[in-house]
């Protein structure tokens, strides 16, 4: 194998490898994109499932009570 033919491989691998980080990084972006929307996600039910305990105690209902069929 020739200098210019190991020349050529390696900026092939490069090329290759430069693809790869792109798809990568493009690949965590979208990740961390969907984590962020996931998180805020659960936030909001969190605090809807609060509210709605706040409320059922204001109204004197228990949330966690078994019902008479069990």
């Amino acid at each position: 194998m020739t200098t210019e033919e190991r020349l050529i491989d390696l900026e092939i691998k490069i090329t290759r490898q430069d693809d790869l980080l792109d798809t990568l990084n493009t690949l965590v972006y979208r990740q961390q994109e969907k984590i962020s929307e996931l998180e805020a996600l659960c936030l909001a039910l969190a605090t809807r499932m609060r509210e709605l305990a706040v409320s059922a105690n204001q109204r004197g209902v228990t949330l966690d009570e078994r019902p008479p069929h069990y």
